[in-house]
């Protein structure tokens, strides 16, 4: 019984933790792995929309969709929530259920957060990523 007890923890804590004292990490598990996983797996089925139209979130993880969107948009996605940010980019067809955290954390929080997440990624993703980035910063999005 012990040794259950001792594993545990283990099987319970994030897929690739965060350096001890990470301040994006801690964000990210007190506002974000409710609904995005511990760790970053997202919900079941995130890529089916739920009966209101809504769709349950996504993992932030690389097998998820963040990774091909650059920091502008995820910045605004967890500035503004999901429905204010595709609103104002026009994009229509696509309920988001993400609220907006804007009041809640700043953009420096915001940004930390985002990091985190960046940093469980492999260095691929993190290139093109990062390109994604470079491609929307001169897109003017």
């Amino acid at each position: 019984m012990r040794r259950i007890a001792a594993i545990i923890p283990v099987l319970l804590a994030p897929a690739t933790p965060a350096p001890a004292g990470d301040h994006g990490a801690g964000l990210y598990a007190e506002h974000c792995a409710a609904c995005h996983g511990a760790a970053l797996e997202g919900q079941p089925g995130w890529q089916r929309p739920n009966p209101d139209g809504t769709y349950p979130a996504p993992p932030h993880d690389e097998t998820g969709h963040t990774w091909h969107h650059g920091d502008g948009l995820l910045t605004d996605y967890v500035r503004l929530g999901g429905a204010e940010t595709l609103a104002r980019r026009g994009v229509s067809g696509f309920v988001s259920a993400m609220p907006a955290f804007g009041e809640v954390l700043s953009d420096q929080d915001i940004a930390a957060v985002l990091g985190y997440i960046r940093s469980t990624w492999p260095r691929r993703v993190q290139d093109i990523q990062r390109a994604r980035t470079a491609a929307e910063t001169s897109e003017g999005n």
